[in-house]
């Protein structure tokens, strides 16, 4: 489910994140002190509630924003609550199942939904070769023409023919012909008022697997300017490339960790609706501007799983789009597929592309230079940089240390001082790091005056220490970029902690990495 901002604003505004805290300045020295400094705090390790009744409750938040749970709780995605509560729908019973059944219920149900989400006015639909759409031509809930409607199929059909037949991903999960047919069925309805641009909800077990379902799809009603800041057809055409995306997803598997589900769905938008680029509002959010946020965050309060799209277009854009495809099939639940969680699954596709750590410290260096690394870039955000150190003939030696946590990074940046003149002075930088089968690895990037950039790998012992030199004169060098990568995918898997791959606590945070600059006559 997308989500406005303005909802997330909102959310974060009545609750304490379970993010970590990054500083927005830079630290920026002329002197030679030994600094350390955290990457993040460790997100809390507080097991969640995921009895069915606490599921239910956060579902019902999802779409209504009330429940059980005190009214400062911030509202989950309705994609996301619906399919967890879809998971444990089995398990309730008595009224609880009763409301259960009423949040998945479609909204061509009617009045009798006790949620008020079905339909108030009967509904009509126009149906194509693959979809059928759904809408209404009264109430707070029916678009403004029929027009819009017709427009909104038109959309669906495009995004299909993207999405299963240019790209090949599996078609979602034919339904029992609850609408009408067995074609896919997508409702217009008013959400904006909610902050959401849409949602969907699996719907039937596919048969033989616990974790593959058919499911339907809600769109606003007519994604007007006034609540989504932006031209209703591009918004309708983000938001049905992402929507559409999670229908696909259920037919690999529902109940994949939700930063996968999240960030590849919003780089699907980018697919499909290049020249939009809505799914920008949610870089600041991610690794690009947050650099020390590990890569499988799923933030319920925030957007930063919305962010991390930039990880696929990285991937995509160096080894095309059927990458993101790969890594489905890896973690798909259907017969023939992997059956790996996400960071499995990921790793597994990129063991023959130079294995996860090298492909990551590529990725986390080039967002230190986004504006030249991505093919838009420069209407990206900047990284935060962690120290910046202007080295001279008077202060020649810098050194820093920081903490990172797993699948995450941290830029230190060197600049040369009006001192440095001429061709004879160099920088020597050396990395001390954990040892290297633990995923640490330190990328340089030389950011030269005239001529190509330097940019490659510091290549570490086996202890994790490593170092490079290069002329490092005023004339010559704008800055050097020290990129260090803490790429562990280790996890005690299961416990009951959606915020990061296989509901999982990470065993590779907190890791100390030291870095030290020192300026050098040739």
């Amino acid at each position: 489910m997308r989500r406005t901002i303005a909802a997330v604003v909102v959310a974060m505004s009545t609750a304490v994140t379970v993010l970590p805290v990054v500083s927005s300045q830079a630290a920026t020295t002329t002197a030679t002190p030994t600094a350390t400094t955290r990457t993040a705090a460790p997100i809390a390790p507080a097991v969640v509630d995921d009895s069915p009744g606490a599921v239910l409750d956060r579902a019902v938040r999802a779409l209504r924003g009330t429940g059980s749970e005190r009214a400062a709780s911030p509202r989950p995605d309705a994609t996301l609550a619906l399919t967890d509560l879809y998971a444990v729908r089995s398990r309730l019973s008595g009224d609880d199942r009763l409301r259960a059944d009423a949040l998945l219920a479609r909204p061509t149900d009617g009045g009798g939904d006790p949620f008020g989400d079905g339909y108030s006015t009967r509904s009509t639909q126009k149906c194509s070769p693959v979809v059928c759409l759904h809408w209404v031509r009264s109430s707070a809930d029916a678009p403004p023409s029929d027009r819009w409607a017709k427009k909104s199929l038109a959309t669906m059909n495009k995004v299909w023919k993207l999405e299963v037949g240019k790209l090949g991903y599996r078609r979602p999960v034919a339904d029992r012909g609850v609408g009408g047919n067995k074609k896919f069925d997508v409702y217009l309805k008013e959400l904006g008022s909610r902050g959401v641009y849409g949602y969907c909800a699996p719907e039937y077990r596919a048969p033989g697997s616990k974790f593959v379902a058919s499911g339907f799809c809600v769109l606003d009603d007519d994604f007007a300017k006034a609540q989504f800041g932006a031209p209703p057809a591009q918004s309708l055409k983000v938001t049905a490339a992402h929507e559409f995306f999670h229908a696909i997803q259920f037919a690999y598997d529902y109940h994949e960790d939700k930063w996968l589900l999240e960030s590849t769905a919003t780089w699907m938008e980018e697919r499909f609706a290049d020249a939009v680029d809505d799914n920008r509002q949610y870089l600041a959010a991610g690794q690009v501007r947050n650099p020390g946020i590990p890569l499988d965050v799923f933030n319920p309060d925030g957007l930063t799983h919305y962010g991390n799209w930039s990880f696929w277009e990285y991937l995509t854009q160096r080894y095309g789009n059927a990458l993101v495809k790969s890594v489905w099939v890896q973690a798909g639940a259907f017969q023939g597929a992997g059956n790996l969680y996400s960071t499995k699954a990921l790793k597994k596709v990129l063991a023959r592309r130079g294995g996860f750590t090298g492909v990551f410290r590529s990725y986390a260096a080039a967002n230190a230079i986004a504006s030249k690394a991505y093919r838009e870039g420069r209407a990206w955000p900047s990284a935060r940089i962690k120290k910046t150190f202007i080295l001279g003939k008077a202060s020649r030696r810098g050194v820093t240390s920081t903490r990172i946590d797993h699948m995450a990074a941290n830029h230190v940046v060197f600049r040369p001082g009006s001192s440095l003149k001429g061709k004879r002075w160099k920088l020597r930088v050396v990395v001390d790091a954990p040892n290297r089968a633990s995923g640490s690895a330190a990328y340089l990037i030389v950011k030269k005056r005239k001529g190509a950039w330097t940019k490659k790998p510091i290549t570490l012992t086996r202890k994790g220490v490593g170092s490079a030199s290069f002329t490092f004169s005023r004339n010559a060098v704008q800055s050097a970029i020290v990129t260090l990568v803490n790429a562990n995918t280790s996890f005690r898997c299961f416990k009951r902690q959606p915020f990061f791959s296989c509901q999982g606590v990470p065993t590779g945070d907190n890791r100390k990495f030291v870095v030290k600059g020192q300026v050098l006559r040739r």
